[in-house]
């Protein structure tokens, strides 16, 4: 068994999370779209397969962030209308004996947004959506109110940006090692709320690996940033320290803004990556995948040959 293994098997059995995904995630090889891309090697890190309920990303900081909650609790969360985190919420919370109570900001309307939203309020035993974000405070506090009918209320932070869950996001990153013959020059990945970039940080630090790991900035920057980002990490870190699991520090984090107008709207860079990648069969949301993967349709002078996409978005 290789070290990696190892910490994954230690790290499970220190925290003990739920089990909700399936491990690991495929890393799938894609060499058309590597040529489309002028790229030596491409990868795509297949999150989107974690779970046969609803896949995503976030279901990797879901199984520690649900972990020993008793039976009937209400997980309290919130987000964008076309929140993936706020679906996965409401998922995996059935399947882990609860329940989820949603706050949403509304967002632009896309086809996959819309579908999210939809999806959302199919799953969620309560919605209390905003009329506009600057009214966000108030439905947080009035889902939170209304959630104590339903039962014992657990509060989940937007994204799962929690340093329980960047260790999911570690695991992640160690499952690396035994998919891959050499480490990547980069992986790349949307950064929003950085619960995913934190973990992968801590994970490429853990294993000593030159990679660069780019995050492609897709929320407002008060939420989207290094040091935020990286306090998450350090904080992961200084959890597993006190349970017996010494890691290495983060490796640095690179940021690069692919914002565009705002939360949710679509860019014209993105769009082209959209269509490009759907020409390959994957499919890429407008708001996080499709701006991340814009960046390596215009890379510029980076000397980057082989490349690791993290794809976070599943389709609902």
């Amino acid at each position: 068994m290789s070290d990696a293994a190892q910490l994954i098997q230690k790290i499970r059995a220190t925290l003990a999370p739920c089990r909700l995904g399936e491990w690991p995630t495929p890393l799938e090889p894609a060499p058309a779209l590597a040529r489309a891309l002028g790229l030596a090697e491409l990868a795509l890190k297949r999150e989107d397969r974690a779970s046969q309920r609803y896949g995503g990303n976030k279901v990797r900081g879901l199984e520690f962030l649900l972990a020993g909650a008793s039976p009937g609790t209400v997980f309290v969360t919130v987000g964008g209308t076309g929140s993936t985190h706020c679906l996965a919420t409401a998922v995996h919370a059935a399947a882990a004996g609860g329940r989820a109570a949603l706050a949403q900001f509304p967002q632009p309307v896309t086809p996959l947004s819309e579908a999210v939203a939809t999806a959302c309020e199919q799953r969620a035993a309560l919605v209390v959506r905003a009329r506009m974000r600057a009214t966000l405070p108030v439905a947080m506090l009035e889902v939170w109110r209304r959630a104590r009918a339903l039962g014992p209320r657990r509060w989940i932070p937007g994204g799962g940006a929690h340093p329980r869950a960047v260790v999911g996001h570690l695991l992640a990153g160690l499952e690396l090692t035994a998919q891959t013959a050499h480490p990547p020059d980069a992986i790349v990945l949307p950064l929003g709320t950085g619960g995913t970039a934190a973990g992968l940080a801590l994970a490429v630090g853990a294993l000593g690996w030159p990679t660069r790991v780019v995050g492609v900035r897709v929320a407002p920057i008060v939420i989207a940033n290094r040091w935020r980002t990286l306090r998450l990490a350090h904080a992961a870190r200084r959890l597993l320290a006190h349970r017996g699991v010494p890691l290495p520090a983060p490796c640095s984090l690179e940021i690069v803004d692919r914002l565009g107008e705002g939360y949710g709207h679509p860019t014209s860079d993105g769009e082209a990556a959209r269509r490009l990648a759907s020409e390959h069969g994957l499919t890429l949301d407008s708001t996080y995948g499709a701006k991340a993967f814009g960046l390596l349709m215009r890379r510029g002078t980076w000397n980057v040959q082989r490349v690791v996409f993290w794809h976070t978005f599943a389709v609902p």
